[in-house]
């Protein structure tokens, strides 16, 4: 099936949408995105409909596009029920409304057979007595809505600490997670059309620091197996919750091997970035081809490769951009946004011919980039 032609609405217009548009381009395919941001990053290099998520007059324009999906999971429900039955909407809200929400998200993954790590609801002053205990004694109390990037959550490990906490979040309606003993952090992603052809991406490994990704690495340093599990996982969501579209899953790896999911979004992934560079088809292309209904198969990257994302730090220093260029297998993507503390402003992708090359040049990469 040929793409030209074919126009594709996104909601959101932050770095995603500008990656998925870029992705889109050589498809044949144009896009629109609905951000009301003046400064969003994805008008560089798709039409941006500026207006807020549930302005009438976008929606419209959306509408008359050949399907509509979304770069992030915070866009207003009314915006999807405005488009549901005018276009086709991937994926739709009945799937977000569940994924968006953590509490939901979570009776979603294990009614579809895939375990999680020990958690309770928070949402009224009468479920903080016995949570703590009921997840193992420590945790993380997290927002059920709105949280990304370290935010919306604290660690806690005492009944004080429990309710400070919730009273610091705001006394909102949230998740206690008790904390696994795992030895690796891992994602992959699913991609499923309309028509149910599945597809999955590389299994990644991950590491985080101060509740915001740094780096992800391909192949992951996982146990023979893993893949498969996590693959299975993946689908499971997939098939059981009518995706259509793009689903990122991450995972605890336990220390026997098992995985436990830990998040689900509903879209293409900051881990996934590495796919841009190592040779194949990326995610962007993965998700916009599920999208429209275009062949599609399992996508990886052909050569090792790795990601270390841009963080604006609190001092305001920058990566070594020299020292970046210098080292072999380096790509810079920057997203046009102004610094500030914690915010992605960029990645820098790395490829090279084989792992131990890939795991050496890796840590020099780290230490040019703050």
């Amino acid at each position: 099936m040929t793409a030209s032609g074919l126009t594709l609405g996104i909601l959101g217009g932050g770095q995603l949408a500008q990656m998925l548009a870029l992705a889109a381009l050589p498809l044949g395919v144009r896009t629109l995105v609905l951000e009301p941001d003046p400064q969003a990053p994805a008008r560089l290099c798709a039409e941006h409909l500026r207006a807020p998520y549930t302005d009438p007059a976008g929606l419209a324009r959306l509408a008359g596009c050949d399907a509509v999906t979304l770069e992030f999971e915070n866009v207003p429900l009314e915006a999807l029920a405005a488009l549901e039955g005018r276009v086709p909407l991937r994926p739709g809200g009945a799937l977000l409304a569940r994924s968006k929400h953590r509490a939901r998200e979570k009776e979603a993954l294990r009614a579809a057979g895939v375990a999680t790590a020990p958690w309770v609801t928070v949402e009224a002053e009468g479920d903080l007595a016995g949570a703590l205990a009921a997840v193992g004694g420590e945790g993380l109390l997290k927002t059920s809505e709105l949280g990304y990037d370290g935010k919306g959550q604290l660690r806690v490990g005492s009944d004080a600490e429990l309710r400070a906490a919730w009273d610091a979040l705001g006394r909102v309606p949230c998740v206690l997670e008790g904390r696994v003993p795992f030895v690796r952090e891992l994602s992959l992603a699913v991609a499923r059309t309309a028509a149910g052809a599945v597809a999955c991406g590389p299994l990644i490994e991950n590491t985080h620091r101060s509740g915001i990704l740094r780096t992800s690495v391909f192949p992951a340093a996982a146990p023979e197996g893993t893949q498969a599990l996590a693959r299975e996982a993946a689908r499971a969501v997939a098939e059981a919750w009518g995706l259509e579209g793009l689903l990122t899953a991450e995972f605890f790896q336990l220390p026997g091997g098992e995985l436990l999911a830990n998040e689900v979004a509903p879209r293409v992934h900051n881990s996934g970035h590495l796919t841009q560079d190592g040779g194949g088809v990326s995610q962007f292309e993965a998700q916009v081809r599920a999208v429209l209904g275009l062949d599609l198969g399992d996508w990886a990257p052909l050569l090792p490769c790795a990601m270390v994302n841009v963080v604006g730090t609190p001092d305001g220093r920058a990566p070594d951009w020299a020292g970046i260029g210098a080292l072999p297998g380096t790509r810079v993507h920057l997203y046009h946004k102004a610094p500030r503390p914690g915010r992605k402003l960029g990645h820098v992708n790395l490829v090279a011919p084989d792992v131990g090359t890939l795991r050496e040049r890796l840590t020099r990469l780290e230490e040019l980039i703050p």
